[in-house]
């Protein structure tokens, strides 16, 4: 007799909870594919430097150890702001080349910053840095850590209570 009608706000089917995750996906997946990454636009460029880092515990210091082909201690600052290790620099590399009557030459520039958070307690002022083969090694000896004393605390049984007569 009555036939119900469907509302806009009624699903037609139940609705998949990733539908809209995967859509989203799909257009940065599409968005990166179309990016230009032609040499000389800039961003391919800025993109692919971003050096290799390693950072251990070892002898109770915190060894970081990034790989900087290229580069010269000159090119390279390793500061300490507010408990972070800050690495940047900036790498130049030229090539040239010379052919019959051609004459090439390419020029790449690329600055890098990497970040290191120090845990609390890092003796900041004894902090080594060395630059070996392109590698840079910063070593920042760690606090040591309290020694915890253990205590075992007794677990008793609650107190009965008598209730007084009335």
């Amino acid at each position: 007799m009555f036939d119900k009608k469907r509302t806009s706000l009624e699903p037609a089917r139940p609705r998949d909870p990733f539908s809209v995750l995967r859509q989203m996906m799909s257009s940065i997946e599409r968005a990166y594919d179309e990016w230009p990454s032609s040499p000389g636009f800039g961003v391919s460029d800025i993109a692919a430097w971003s050096p290799k880092i390693d950072v251990v515990e070892r002898d109770k210091r915190l060894v970081t150890r990034i790989d900087l082909p290229g580069l010269k201690k000159e090119d390279v600052t390793v500061e300490v702001i507010d408990g972070q290790l800050f690495v940047s620099g900036e790498r130049k590399r030229e090539s040239e080349e010379t052919k019959g009557n051609v004459y090439r030459a390419e020029r790449e520039y690329g600055s890098f910053c990497r970040t290191v958070s120090l845990p609390d307690g890092s003796k900041v002022e004894d902090i080594r840095a060395t630059f070996t083969n392109g590698v840079l090694e910063v070593s920042v000896p760690l606090a040591a850590l309290p020694k915890s004393d253990v205590h075992t605390v007794a677990i008793e049984e609650p107190a009965t209570t008598s209730k007084a007569a009335a």
